[in-house]
């Protein structure tokens, strides 16, 4: 064996393989887009087959790039979009419909029955978690509604369900009569189905929701000395390689970001931003909208908790911007864009294109730009949409420091918005802390590569990969307070007018 772990980043828009030596370093990389099918308005959905193929297709690739062999591979981890829920036949392999996305609200009259039965917040003392239709218990609940062919699989044993990681293992494992099917508890406390402190499924909540629990798979922990099972030599690693390491995108950042210690925190700038708080071996109930959720969990050690904000539509705004508008015709081009003027010009973009995430958590908002006038012009637009993206980022913090008591000091930063210059320095701005980019900016697969690395010794603890993180560029605050506040106060009134539009 050599001296490498791969990582499958199965996210959003994109499924990618990457390899990292023991430093944290990346020696292979291949990437491809997956359709985004929108089947009518606020409704979203993936083909799990085209991503099983391209998972295929990038493994392959990024091993023949780099010269390395599969049989080199010591490890194999998983890290993926959460919440994104397939149902398929266990016997065939076949899913019954496409996956239903994270950010699809096709299940908002079930959510709107089961909080009106009992409030939003009736599962968040066992879960962590609002009714909202971010969540995946709801959307199974969807698939077996208005699939018959699922539902009576279901009632035979021959259905499963599984977020993403839960697909692409049961895949890489042998699929249809050998394939493993697990969730690590990571993409389990996404369910809405999972007691956050015995990290088992919750029999009263799977039958208030009707979902049969043989259907679920087994949790287990984000890395685990017990492999749930190996590659197969005439699969694209062309070896047996151990499947040891899967957590879910957001907790995979918080890992490769090695935010061990209580009062850590991250956000990643995706297709929606997400930022995560370590809040250390105890799951600290939010009062200001924010989740509970777990963070990672080490084979024979106790759960590692997280509170966490999620805004659903960042990266997403750009690409808006790009393909609905025609504003840019990259997404690149966006800062020099919003370069190309001072200041926002008094607009501000609400892009609550399928309602408000956290703290707000209002299905019924809708996108609004606000504070137009002849004078704005697409550069105005440009910078309100990065912008956008910070002061959404600053609801969470506020959140967070309520919740927690604990004022944030600095904000670790990845993914792909974290090249863009401008947005990290408004947002050191507008939170008045230093915004801190680490030399690996791809922390999401580097979190399920240490999952999978730890499990098999690769990596002896959590301090070797400490050693492994350095910062890149470090921003610092510019702005005067009053400026601060101005801005963050017509933030808020933009925030208002974007409400109860449906």
């Amino acid at each position: 064996m050599g001296g490498w772990v791969g990582a499958v980043d199965q996210g959003t828009t994109s499924t990618r393989f990457m390899i990292f030596d023991r430093r944290g370093r990346v020696g292979g990389m291949a990437q491809k887009e997956h359709r985004q099918i929108f089947p009518r308005p606020g409704w979203v959905e993936h083909d799990p087959m085209e991503i099983w193929r391209n998972t295929v297709e990038v493994v392959s690739e990024a091993l023949a790039s780099s010269g390395i062999r599969g049989g080199d591979l010591e490890a194999v981890g998983i890290t993926n979009q959460r919440e994104t829920t397939v149902v398929w036949d266990r016997a065939t392999g076949k899913p019954f419909s496409n996956a239903i996305v994270w950010q699809c609200t096709r299940t908002e009259e079930i959510c709107r029955k089961l909080a009106a039965e009992g409030m939003e917040d009736r599962f968040r003392e066992k879960t962590g978690l609002p009714v909202a239709t971010y969540f995946s218990g709801p959307k199974i609940r969807w698939v077996l509604d208005h699939h018959p062919e699922a539902r009576r699989a279901a009632r035979e044993g021959r259905a499963c369900f599984g977020t993403i990681d839960s697909w692409l293992i049961w895949r890489l494992t042998g699929g249809p009569g050998k394939g493993t099917h697990v969730t690590d508890v990571t993409n389990a406390s996404r369910t809405m189905l999972m007691d956050l402190r015995s990290l088992q499924w919750d029999r009263e909540i799977l039958d208030l929701m009707e979902i049969p629990e043989d259907i679920l798979p087994r949790i287990v922990p984000s890395s685990d000395g017990e492999p749930w099972g190996y590659t197969r030599e005439e699969g694209p690693f062309g070896a047996r390689i151990p499947v040891c390491g899967a957590v879910g995108d957001q907790q995979a950042a918080l890992v490769g970001q090695t935010c061990f210690r209580e009062g850590d925190a991250k956000n990643t700038y995706g297709t929606g931003c997400f930022l995560l708080l370590n809040t250390g071996s105890d799951p600290r109930p939010s009062a200001h909208g924010l989740i509970t959720t777990v963070g990672y969990q080490v084979s024979g050690q106790a759960p590692v908790y997280s509170l966490e904000g999620s805004v659903a539509v960042a990266g997403a705004l750009v690409q808006w911007l790009r393909d609905n508008l025609g504003l840019i015709s990259t997404a690149s081009e966006v800062e020099d864009l919003a370069r190309s003027v001072k200041d926002n010009g008094g607009v501000y973009i609400v892009p609550a294109f399928s309602g408000l995430f956290a703290p707000y958590w209002r299905p019924d908002a809708r996108g609004v730009i606000t504070g137009l006038t002849r004078y704005a012009d697409k550069g105005h637009l440009a910078r309100a949409a990065l912008e956008a993206v910070a002061y959404q980022t600053r609801d969470i913090v506020d959140a967070m420091e309520k919740d927690s008591g604990v004022s944030l000091k600095r904000l670790k930063v990845d993914g792909g918005m974290v090249a863009n210059e401008l947005l990290m320095q408004f947002q050191s701005n507008i939170l008045g802390v230093p915004v801190i980019r680490p030399r690996v900016s791809e922390t999401t697969a580097l979190g399920a590569a240490y999952m999978a690395g730890l499990a098999v010794g690769f990596w002896k603890g959590l301090e070797e990969l400490q050693s492994n993180w350095y910062a890149d560029k470090t921003w610092r605050p510019a702005m005067g307070e009053e400026e601060r506040r101005a801005g963050y106060r017509g933030w808020k009134k933009a925030v208002e007018r974007s409400l109860g539009w449906i």
